[in-house]
């Protein structure tokens, strides 16, 4: 049987397409947002309510995906709201249409990822689900290093020109749109029935999910609790002393490492097991924050964010494949949207707490606290014997 699918190929190059977009104008967003007058505070309002859509709607959509039986409507509607929110922001530079847009590029995730991710999971097996999910992280990554790459050739020609730098990133984004149309559902014997879907009824997952499953969701939400955002890491490097163009030149880095690991990553815990690939990659989490509370040299930054790269590649897709094995088939969408959006919830706190603990004890106390908490969870991972694949599921 073949692995990589052509399914499996469109959404991969989907996801490339989109992540350039978005990476194309991350490292500018904040310089941007000031440049129109918006305040650090206001950014992370805007941030905050971004992620808090794009979260709960996860869990809504993947429900709704799995009651209706269809993925690509929603992949194709997700996609295509991401790619519009480009351009918009640099139509009317005023704060409520910023609002306005950033929450259609979330609400546009939160639409697509519990679909796509299952069907992913239909285009493999139980012991194959790591190299798939890796190969997607693998691709999707790669778009997360040619966009800052364009942005930085473009303003290097054009400094300051931020907004022509969001019409451009229309046409990567258009190319996915454009790809969603190439992949189909796939036929079932009976049509799915009509079912209700009221817009918590996710949370209702929980207690009927497989015991396993919550198992295994309290200690990724645990740790999700304390990963605070990859920007405190980048400030962390500027405030060392390094260059706006170290700085990007580093997470451009993390990204290429990041993206050729990821499909390795997957095969080896497809070999191994997802949990024994997930836990070795918190262990290089914890070194890494460990070290970036000490260090302030450009070359153990260049050390600390290759293996921050590899921790990505080893826990992003594993998760994901990990979720969809002890799972049943027909929830996969509701499982890993409802995950996705807990994990966007607790992502909000852990950045605010991160804050909260740099700006009171300072950047060492922050980088600590998360590393000692990740040590936490690989104890607790230990502490029960999670089983790779459950027999009566996905079988």
């Amino acid at each position: 049987m073949k692995t990589i699918t052509r399914t499996v190929w469109i959404l991969s190059l989907i996801s490339l397409f989109t992540d350039s977009a978005s990476e194309m104008l991350f490292p500018i967003m904040p310089v941007f947002l000031k440049s129109i007058g918006f305040s650090v505070v206001l950014i992370g309002v805007l941030e905050g309510i971004a992620e808090a859509t794009a979260g709960i709607c996860k869990g809504y959509f993947g429900k709704l995906s799995d009651n209706s039986g269809k993925r690509a409507p929603f992949i194709q509607f997700g996609y295509s709201l991401s790619a519009i929110s480009k351009p918009m922001m640099a139509i009317f530079a005023y704060p409520v249409w910023i609002f306005f847009a950033r929450t259609i590029d979330r609400l546009g995730k939160g639409l697509r990822t519990g679909a796509r991710d299952a069907m992913l999971s239909d285009e493999a097996t139980p012991q194959t689900k790591g190299k798939v999910f890796g190969f997607h992280r693998s691709a999707d990554t790669f778009g997360a290093v040619l966009g800052p790459i364009a942005a930085l050739v473009y303003l290097y020609y054009n400094p300051s020109d931020y907004k022509t730098l969001f019409l451009i990133a229309f046409f990567p984004g258009l190319a996915a749109i454009i790809s969603t149309f190439l992949i189909k559902d796939k036929k079932r014997q009976q049509p799915a029935a009509i079912v209700s879907t009221p817009f918590f009824s996710f949370l209702k997952y929980w207690k009927v999910s497989p015991p396993l499953y919550r198992k295994v969701v309290i200690g990724l939400l645990a740790f999700a609790l304390f990963n605070s955002s990859d920007m405190l890491l980048l400030l962390k490097v500027k405030q060392s002393g390094m260059s706006d163009v170290q700085v990007i030149g580093i997470y451009i880095f993390y990204n290429l490492i990041y993206a050729l690991s990821a499909f390795p990553m997957g095969m080896l815990a497809d070999k191994l097991s997802l949990k024994t690939v997930f836990v070795s990659g918190l262990a290089l989490f914890a070194l890494v924050y460990f070290g970036m509370a000490f260090t302030s040299n450009l070359y153990i930054f260049l050390f600390l964010f290759l293996i921050y790269g590899l921790y990505a590649a080893a826990t992003e897709g594993v998760a994901k494949a990990w979720i969809s094995n002890i799972t049943d088939k027909k929830d996969t969408a509701t499982a890993i949207g409802s995950f996705a959006g807990y994990q966007s919830l607790a992502s909000l706190f852990a950045s605010s707490f991160a804050g909260f603990l740099w700006f009171k004890f300072g950047a060492e106390v922050a980088f600590l606290s998360t590393s000692i908490v990740s040590i936490a969870v690989i104890v607790y991972f230990s502490l029960f014997n999670i089983k790779i694949y459950q027999n009566k599921v996905n079988s």
